[in-house]
């Protein structure tokens, strides 16, 4: 007799080998009935050892470290063989993640980083174990979770990077104005207070829902000791946030003889810069007109928002008064838009050397 395996986790298990995730059969069943299944779903082949409980006793740790790094399957094992693997994957600095239903399984769904029991055929102890419980109890949910956990990162990264480059750009405007011409304000507190709250939040809101980026589960796992601001990304951003706030503070200078133009057209190129930098940000290395325009379509509506609010902001005489703008022209939006298009092309460059020196570092590895 056996329980044959379902149709969708031959797909599941070829995602994660993609992804580099390596999955152990590490069960209490009858090796051959093991390997059998394991070779329906693509986790062995009739080569895949297979490591019996009485054998898993005479192995030291050295010994099982060595088995671990092979295709192998452990059958007729209990509780503590199962913590034992657990333990030592995780002295090896693996992050591990144990599926189980049983009573047996417990020590080892507590033990693991991640604990999933089955919903429906899991045991409440098994439930109580884990951080984690299958409604549905297959394996491919387990697939889709680490997809949609790898793309929420990549967002929160998006995000974060918005966020910090262009405030960046806002504080460098600020500071260099303050040395370079102390005796005027290049914005107000109110146009600062405006950007903050108007035309940043959409954009940044909406890089929060972008779709998963192609391939997200053909990469490599991340180290869990790896910061989401580097010291490579800080450079990048910081760089973002110059180019920003040298360009605010170019702008304001082309215009100085009319201080109130000037802090018209510096406020309006500083939110378009924001504006055209959300479109960098939502791949690190793919360049912006290789991405399907509409495939967040928040982006295009929170842009377009931002830059309706900004055109009455600046040309509406009600709202003038309060911002302490003046009406601009076509000529001189036309140099706005053209000035805030610089930070695409620094970026579309940054990114083709980016793609260059990733493939650098593949051809090397496989090398």
């Amino acid at each position: 007799m056996i329980d044959p395996p379902r149709p969708e986790v031959k797909e599941a298990v070829t995602k994660c080998k993609e992804a580099g995730i390596k999955i152990f059969v590490v069960t209490g069943d009858h090796g051959l009935t093991a390997r059998a299944i394991a070779k329906e779903v693509g986790l062995a082949t009739e080569k895949t050892r297979i490591i019996k409980g009485v054998e898993l006793d005479k192995m030291n740790d050295q010994a099982l470290s060595f088995a671990l790094r092979e295709e192998v399957i452990f059958a007729r094992v209990s509780a503590e063989h199962k913590m034992r693997i657990v333990s030592l994957l995780m002295k090896q600095g693996e992050i591990v993640a144990v599926t189980g239903d049983g009573v047996n399984d417990a020590p080892a769904l507590k033990k693991a980083d991640i604990g999933v029991a089955m919903g429906i055929t899991g045991t409440d102890v098994s439930k109580e174990a884990s951080e984690m419980v299958l409604t549905d109890d297959s394996f491919s949910t387990i697939v889709n979770a680490i997809e949609e956990g790898r793309s929420i990162y990549s967002n929160i990264t998006k995000f974060i990077r918005y966020m910090f480059s262009t405030n960046l750009g806002e504080i460098i405007a600020i500071l260099l104005a303050m040395l370079v011409i102390p005796k005027h304000f290049i914005v107000t507190a109110v146009q600062i207070l405006w950007i903050n709250l108007g035309t940043d939040v959409l954009p940044a809101l909406a890089l929060g829902v972008e779709p998963p980026e192609k391939g997200i589960m053909s990469r490599p796992p991340r180290n869990p000791k790896q910061r989401i601001i580097s010291s490579k990304r800080f450079v990048h951003w910081l760089i973002t946030g110059i180019i920003i706030g040298g360009g605010t503070l170019l702008m304001f200078m082309m215009n100085i003889d009319d201080p109130v133009k000037a802090r018209t057209m510096a406020f309006t190129v500083l939110v378009f810069f924001q504006l055209a930098n959300v479109f960098n940000c939502r791949h690190e290395t793919k360049s912006i007109f290789k991405l399907r325009p509409l495939s967040n379509k928040y982006v295009i509506y929170a842009v377009l928002v931002s830059i309706i609010l900004q055109v009455m902001v600046i040309q509406v005489p009600f709202l003038q008064g309060i911002f302490k703008t003046t009406a601009l022209s076509l000529k001189e939006w036309g140099g706005v838009v053209l000035l805030s298009l610089s930070i695409i092309v620094f970026d579309e460059l940054r990114k083709v050397f980016a793609r260059k020196l990733k493939k650098g570092q593949i051809k090397k590895q496989k090398a």
